[in-house]
């Protein structure tokens, strides 16, 4: 019998912990994550880790697995998780991953692109760019060069941004093209479900779940995290906006009323990611909209 990966997928907030883990167990199998934000154990309330309880239930792989301080890339996700699903096709005939990091997945499905390398000198030039005119201008100046990835990477990353400029200057080539080569074969089944709700219920659901979070301690788990702002798994929403918070930027109301926008403008461009993938098979879990309405 052929092995399945039954991927999970779908915009932050809108259910895929409870889908996945109600598979699981109708399938008598565990729950491999692809998230790269709940993979670090030092983050939990921020990204909306599994509670002990949902752990509990079934079996979880790279859920608080690695540290911070790691240098994770989508590259090592895609090396470990093939590594641990050739061991758990061994005992399992299907195994559920749930995830909402639209990279790691494409890594593990298709495998990595063969981006060129770096450019020093025109990262030193954007580097000193983003120092003097902002992110919001280097963001722009992508969209206009290359709206495939604009509508793609999360432009409140400024690694990503600066990135994708790198690649196009200086290749001449837009930095969404090198997507275009033929996936890897990999050798088990890929079955994907994307969930979504109707724009409207989801961010209800996610304005409701940030006030969830800074009830149960956001903004302290945040200043635990403070030591490490710099590093890039710090460079996520519901964290910097706290960060802004404590450096005097604004008060605590507008870093709520913050993580809820990007939170919100996040989900949409996740589902941007997902729309080019025709392989997947949506679930209406409101009863109401339709994928298009993202």
């Amino acid at each position: 019998m052929a092995k399945k990966l039954k991927i999970i997928l779908g915009p932050t907030a809108v259910g895929k912990s409870d889908y996945a883990i109600a598979e699981a167990k109708r399938l008598d199998t565990v729950v491999v994550s692809c998230d790269s934000r709940q993979i670090f154990k030092e983050l939990n309330i921020g990204v909306a880790r599994p509670t002990p309880a949902q752990l509990g239930e079934v079996k979880h792989y790279f859920v608080a697995s690695h540290s911070v301080t790691d240098y994770y890339t989508a590259g090592r996700y895609e090396l470990e998780a093939l590594d641990l699903l050739d061991s758990l096709f061994k005992t399992h005939d299907t195994v559920v991953m749930a995830g909402g990091s639209g990279l790691y997945i494409d890594a593990l499905c298709s495998g990595l692109d063969d981006f060129p390398a770096a450019d020093e000198a025109i990262r030193r030039e954007l580097m000193e760019r983003l120092d003097q005119e902002g992110l919001e201008t280097l963001a722009r100046e992508l969209e206009a060069i290359d709206p495939e990835s604009y509508a793609a990477v999360d432009t409140a990353n400024w690694r990503r941004v600066v990135r994708a400029l790198e690649v196009t200057i200086a290749t001449g080539r837009k930095f969404s093209s090198y997507k275009s080569r033929p996936s890897r074969q990999r050798p088990f089944e890929i079955e994907k479900v994307g969930l979504f709700r109707s724009r409207d219920e989801l961010y209800d659901r996610i304005n409701r779940r940030v006030d969830l979070m800074m009830e149960e301690g956001l903004e302290r788990e945040a200043r635990e995290v403070l030591l490490f702002r710099d590093l890039p798994a710090l460079n996520t929403v519901g964290y910097k906006e706290l960060f802004g918070h404590f450096d005097g930027l604004y008060d605590l109301q507008e870093a709520v009323r913050l993580i809820k926008r990007n939170t919100r403008h996040y989900a949409k461009r996740q589902m941007t990611w997902w729309r080019r993938d025709n392989t997947i098979n949506w679930i209406n879990l409101s009863g109401s909209g339709s994928v298009s309405e993202f």
